[in-house]
Parts: structure tokens; C-alpha cells; sequence
């Protein structure tokens, strides 16, 4: 027959969590027993001088759980070690053993010895786990193992959270936070934050088409791009959904969409009414207007005032590393600027609006405007000539876009980090009628 050769290791049970190789939590697991008085059985001791902890109860959020002999087998067996069952009526002052493990509540991350929280971190590594719960026993967590005969005995994959969250003695650990910041790290190797571009844009002006745009420089850029926009769901050059996709949902698709790198979508006033943003933050919120008041009759939206309170939510939601694309021409859309956290671009055709020369005076503002003839990228003093406006045309065809939407997109871009002469590149490749006609069919 086969045989099992198993060795005894003294100690207490030990729960580490190791994140990215590092120990980020430790819990102990005590001894659990009761004291007899002559007279209670040992269910009715377990009752008084267990149960009774407010630590215990049935449900995830207690640190500790109910001990019910009927159901229990491990406390059974461990009763009936010692010639007892939940019946029986301990001599007083006799120790009785109920539960030897399974009792990991205490923390004791700040007693793991460097050595020991190495070990574990390597036993994470050898078996190929980022985050693991690795068991140990241990006489003293402080102590190195081969001191004192101590041995890893497990090695989970998915390992609970709550004795570290929640535990019975001792202070809570930021354990969700470490897993989010080693999923998402807060500086990804090509400076990134663990979100992909978001670009809302806002307004009626050809905002389809500023879309559109943007995603198509996003995509010559490396980056698997989604759009949500009047002119249906794309991915990349290829449109999966032909109805308007202007909404909510549409975006929240996309958002969804685990191989998308980057999305843009179209947000006009309603849309932000009946249902809001799809997203919480974005890198570029783009205001191209504030027209449309009139068919916001049914939200209660009479006034302009009440048209830029409904607006600004695309610039309100700008991240503080991304920047706000504001049309220059139109006064009411520049007064959102200092409703920004990130910075702004303006854009504009003239170049001799005062906002734009104020903008460009304070703190080396950005924006982008026409100067004879030509589309300019400035930033302060300093300006850079993307190419003439008559050489800037959409694809094969040479379709003339409308110039405020083009500045609008290309301002976007610069806003992306995109390099101008990539932008001057993809907006002569940038196929509008293709783009808008190659649906996908499933």
C-alpha cells in the first residue's frame, strides 16, 4: 500500500500576502480553546466564551467565525481527540482544544522577519503568482525560519482578503490599494496613468467629424482606437455600428471593450442631461460651441447661463494631466478655461482674438490659429507651422474640411502629445466618406 511520510512543525499558522513579490500583509492564527467549570457542557461553553465575541459571526464582514459543534467536523475531531464531544462536561479548569487552525485573525505584519518576508515572496515568484497568500508555520514570525524549523505548507492563488481588511486584533492593512496600484501602476513605463486616453468632445459644430479625426490620429499613433460618435461605433477604420452612437451606452461599449487603447466620443448637451458621462475623467474635453439651447426645452434649459452649466461638465471632468480644447472665437466657451484642472488650448482662425493673445502671454499658454494662410501651433511666443490650410485636405479626394473643426482636431492631437508632423500626415490620409462607410457585418 502506499505510504505518506508527513513531518511535524511546531508553530502557529501564518497567512503573508504578497503582492509583486513583496509582503504587504501578515496574519497569525491562534490556538482557540476553552476552560471548563464542572458544570456547562462543551457547547455551552463554546457559547459563553466563544460565540459570544462580537468578533464572530456569520457573515464576511466578522473577522472571526461561529463555531457550531453539530456542523463543525474539525471541532468534532479535535473534541473527540481528547475523549470529548459537544455534550460532554469538562472537569473545572480543564483546557480543552477546540479549533488549532483556521482562526488566522491577528496582525502581525509589522513582526514578519526580513528573511521570512523574502521566502515568501520567492515562493510566489517560483510558482508564477504576482499576488498570493502564502500559509506558513511558525513559532515566531520575527525569527528567520531554519531557526526555528518553521515551513511554508501552502501557496494560494486567490487568497482572502478580509483577515487583513478586518482583522480580530490588530490594525487594518491597505491591502485592495496595493493590488490596484500593482494592476494599475501609477506610472506605467511610457509614463501613462493607469487609464487609457479618454477625449470627450462637446458641442454641435461638426463635432462628429472632430471626432472622427482625433481617433484616426490616435490609431496613426499606435493605439487600438474606439469612437463613439452621431456617425455610428467605430474601431479603428472600421464602423461595428452604423445608427447614431451619441450616447451613453454606446460609450460605455467602448469603455468596456478590453483591446480598445484610446477612445473618443461625442457628447452633446442632452445626451449630458439624460444620461451624463460615460466616463469619470478624461485627458481632452473639447467645447466646440454652446448652440443647441433650443431643443433643451424639456430639461428646463432656457437660458445661455444654463447652457454653460450643462457644458462645463466636459471640462470639469479633465484630468489635472490632461488639457481642456476650447474655441476662442465664442466668449462663452473660453470662461470655462478656469473650470480646469489640467491646462488649456485654444483654437480659433484669428489669430488676433485677445483671448488668444492673453493666453499666450500667461504662462506660455498653447493654441492653435491661422497666420497667413497657414495653420500655427503656439505655444507662448513660440510658434510652430503645421502647413498651409489649402494643403490640408481629407484623403484622395482633397475634401476641404470646415476650418474650425480642423483646428479643433488638430489642437486635440497637440493636446494628445501627438507629433505635429504626424498630425499634418494623417489629416491629408484621413478618408471621411470611407471611414464613415465601412461598416462591420456580423
Amino acid at each position: 500500500s502506499d505510504v505518506m511520510v508527513e513531518r511535524f512543525i511546531p508553530g502557529d499558522e501564518h497567512r503573508l500576502l504578497v503582492v509583486d513579490g513583496k509582503v504587504v500583509a501578515a496574519a497569525r492564527g491562534e490556538v482557540v480553546g476553552i476552560t471548563g467549570n464542572g458544570r456547562s457542557t462543551v457547547a455551552e461553553l463554546i457559547d459563553s466564551q466563544l460565540n459570544s465575541d462580537p468578533r464572530r459571526g456569520y457573515e464576511e464582514e466578522y473577522p472571526l467565525e461561529i463555531i457550531d459543534v453539530g456542523t463543525n467536523v474539525a471541532v468534532q475531531l479535535e473534541l473527540k481527540r481528547q475523549d470529548l464531544d459537544g455534550h460532554s462536561v469538562p472537569a473545572a479548569g480543564r483546557q480543552v482544544v477546540v479549533q488549532r487552525n483556521g482562526n488566522v485573525a491577528v496582525d502581525c505584519t509589522d513582526e514578519v522577519h526580513p528573511e521570512v518576508a523574502y521566502i515568501a515572496g520567492l515562493a510566489a515568484r517560483v510558482v508564477g503568482l504576482d499576488i498570493a497568500g502564502i500559509d506558513m508555520v511558525a513559532q515566531n514570525i520575527a525569527r528567520p525560519l531554519h531557526e526555528q524549523g518553521g515551513a511554508i505548507v501552502e501557496v494560494n492563488a486567490g487568497p482572502g482578503l478580509l483577515m487583513h481588511l478586518k482583522p480580530a486584533v490588530g490594525a487594518p492593512r491597505p491591502v485592495g490599494q496595493a493590488i490596484v496600484e500593482h494592476l494599475f501602476p501609477a506610472e506605467e513605463q511610457d509614463g501613462e496613468a493607469g487609464r487609457i486616453p479618454v477625449v470627450g468632445v462637446a458641442g454641435t459644430r461638426d463635432s462628429a467629424t472632430i471626432a472622427r479625426l482625433v481617433a484616426w490620429l490616435l490609431h496613426l499613433s499606435g493605439r487600438h482606437t474606439g469612437v463613439a460618435c452621431r456617425d455610428g461605433l467605430f474601431l479603428d477604420r472600421r464602423r461595428v455600428e452604423a445608427a447614431d452612437s451619441a450616447h451613453w451606452e454606446a460609450a460605455h461599449r467602448l469603455l468596456m471593450n478590453k483591446t480598445v487603447r484610446a477612445v473618443v466620443i461625442e457628447n452633446d448637451a442632452r445626451t449630458i442631461l439624460r444620461d451624463g458621462l460615460a466616463y469619470d475623467r478624461c485627458q481632452v474635453g473639447v467645447v466646440t460651441d454652446m448652440d443647441g439651447m433650443e431643443a433643451l426645452a424639456a430639461f428646463d434649459v432656457h437660458t445661455q447661463e444654463q447652457m454653460t452649466r450643462v457644458l462645463r461638465t466636459q471640462v470639469d471632468v479633465v484630468l489635472p494631466s490632461g488639457a481642456a480644447v476650447l474655441h476662442a472665437a465664442i466668449a462663452q466657451v473660453v470662461e470655462l478655461a478656469p473650470l480646469c484642472d489640467g491646462s488649456v488650448v485654444l483654437y480659433a482662425q484669428d489669430a488676433g482674438l485677445a483671448a488668444i493673445a492673453e493666453h499666450r502671454a500667461r504662462d506660455n499658454g498653447r493654441a492653435v490659429f491661422l497666420k497667413n494662410g497657414r495653420v500655427v501651433l503656439a505655444t507662448g511666443n513660440a510658434e510652430h507651422a503645421l502647413g498651409a490650410l489649402g494643403d490640408l485636405t481629407f484623403g484622395r479626394n482633397a475634401v476641404v474640411p470646415d476650418t474650425d473643426a480642423l483646428l479643433a482636431a488638430v489642437a486635440t492631437a497637440w493636446a494628445l502629445d501627438i507629433a505635429p508632423d504626424l498630425i499634418g500626415a494623417g489629416i491629408k490620409t484621413f478618408e471621411p466618406e470611407l471611414h464613415a462607410q465601412e461598416t462591420l457585418r456580423t
